[in-house]
């Protein structure tokens, strides 16, 4: 199987909430379209320094994480953001990756979308059992 990528929105939760009580306008809401790598094997968000930047995401904590080549870094938390998928949505918080590096959707907002992968596809799918709304597992 090789590389799947999503397109994604990106919402400032924040201005959604200010905006909910008209405390900004609807227009202020700052949100951008992203074509993310879908990455089972990273946990969380991952956005880079631009993105963070254009949509004035607030610091949250420091956070440490391992690369895939086995190094650990020191990265930026921030949040909360919105992320959009076809008819699914979730809040989180996400790692801001240095300079340009690409979006990762990582598996913790994967699952609490509902959404899977299409192997044979190569695509990000709503999970077609639940085709309406997502269902979580409790248990």
């Amino acid at each position: 199987m090789g590389l799947v990528y999503a397109d994604l929105e990106i919402i400032n939760t924040i201005d959604i909430a200010l905006a909910k009580k008209s405390i900004i306008g609807e227009e202020e809401i700052k949100s951008l379209r992203v074509n993310a790598l879908v990455d089972t094997a990273a946990y969380n968000m991952c956005i880079n320094e631009i993105i963070q930047s254009q949509l004035e995401l607030p610091f949250v904590e420091k956070r440490t994480g391992v690369l895939a080549n086995g190094e650990i870094e020191t990265y930026d938390l921030v949040g909360p953001l919105t992320i959009k998928f076809k008819n699914r949505t979730t809040i989180c918080n996400a790692l801001v990756l240095p300079g340009n590096n690409e979006v990762l959707l990582g598996a913790i907002p994967m699952e609490d979308m509902d959404v899977i992968i299409d192997p044979k596809k190569q695509t990000l799918e709503v999970n077609p059992e639940h085709p309406y709304f997502a269902q979580m597992k409790l248990k």
